[in-house]
């Protein structure tokens, strides 16, 4: 049987603008009629996986996202004196093992089709290969063979790829399947965006023949308490990760040590958004997994709406355990800081 880990978080936000859309307003959605706050998934994982929490936690087990690794190849075999073309040629069908590359007859340097055509995932033993490869080829003075080409992609240990997955549709074989879902973090009440009107002076005005500001703007803003979860398939991680069963624990600590503690970058220099999550729920067991976000279908109103989402997670979680029954192995904790109950540490045990 699967076992899953779940994380249910609560965390509630000041006035901010985490996530914004194509307009620059804070990203909303309409659940139960009304609209909500809305932090996406892909914004949750970006902060989460270059957050110094989790590079400090797992460095050498992060890896890279880029089209531009093709363009790094060629500048090492450039550096080890190989002629113009040839690193081309070589960087070209080196960089190619790992997504379809450009091929643009109009590109405005031959680097550009050195790019591959989507942003692609690369671990650190990848790239270290490639690197290996690379020194083994300037040496010997010759271009790579096929067998070589395809050791490139072999054994995949990387934390963010295992966790996140890796796709590309040019080339299946190389895709992972993530072991863990993000859902979007959506505020627990409706919600109304709002405009800042502000202005910027010019500090060497000295307002002799205009005392008006330089520049003028607004940005949108809004406050949400939000619910977040996460699943966790820690089967599949440790298949991706190779069976390595310290990794996989440490892997899952740093993650859900990330989630509770670090933010979305967007706007944090106008709005200082730097919060801990204020209530944890975690699961561990194999039963169907499923997230608690009915209980918000109904928007939380009126005061103490913490205590009352808190309440609420707490219900859902037994009407369904009620309704659909709990498996002998299934386990919980919880972290409440408003209450006392729990603590960080005995939270990343239970999961781990």
């Amino acid at each position: 049987m699967t076992t899953f880990i779940q994380l249910h978080l609560l965390t509630a936000y000041a006035p901010a603008n985490l996530n914004r859309d194509d307009t620059g307003r804070p990203k909303t959605a309409i659940m139960g009629g009304v609209e909500r706050l809305r932090i996406s998934s892909q914004s949750l994982k970006r902060a989460w996986r270059t957050s110094e929490t989790f590079q400090c936690a797992l460095s050498e087990f992060i890896g890279t996202r880029t089209r531009r690794f093709g363009r790094e190849i060629y500048q090492a075999l450039r550096s080890g004196d190989v002629a113009e073309k040839d690193a081309l040629s070589i960087a070209a069908k080196i960089a190619g093992q790992f997504g379809k590359l450009k091929a643009d007859k109009n590109a405005k340097s031959p680097l550009d089709n050195l790019d591959i055509e989507q942003l692609v995932h690369l671990s650190p033993e990848e790239q270290q290969k490639t690197m290996q490869l690379v020194n083994v080829l300037v040496a010997e003075k010759r271009e790579p063979n096929d067998d070589e080409l395809k050791l490139l992609r072999a054994n995949v240990q990387s934390v963010d790829i295992a966790l996140f997955g890796r796709m590309l549709a040019s080339d299946p074989g190389f895709n992972v399947e993530a072991a863990c879902q993000v859902a979007h973090a959506l505020g627990v009440s409706a919600v109304t965006v709002e405009e800042d009107f502000f202005t910027a002076v010019d500090d060497l005005n000295r307002k002799e023949e205009d005392a008006g500001s330089a520049h003028m703007g607004e940005q949108g803003f809004a406050s949400a308490l939000f619910y977040s979860y996460l699943c966790i398939n820690r089967d599949l991680l440790l298949e991706n990760l190779n069976h390595d069963e310290a990794l996989v624990a440490k892997t899952v600590r740093a993650l859900t040590e990330t989630a509770l503690t670090v933010s979305p970058t967007g706007k944090q220099n106008s709005f200082a958004s730097r919060v801990y999550a204020s209530y944890a729920l975690a699961e561990r067991g194999t039963q169907q997994p499923r997230a608690l976000s009915v209980a918000f279908f109904n928007p939380v109103r009126g005061e103490d709406q913490q205590t009352q989402a808190i309440a609420r997670l707490q219900q859902q979680q037994q009407k369904f355990a009620r309704v659909y029954g709990q498996k002998s192995d299934e386990r919980s904790y919880e972290m409440n800081v408003e209450s006392g109950e729990g603590s960080l540490q005995a939270l990343l045990d239970f999961v781990s």
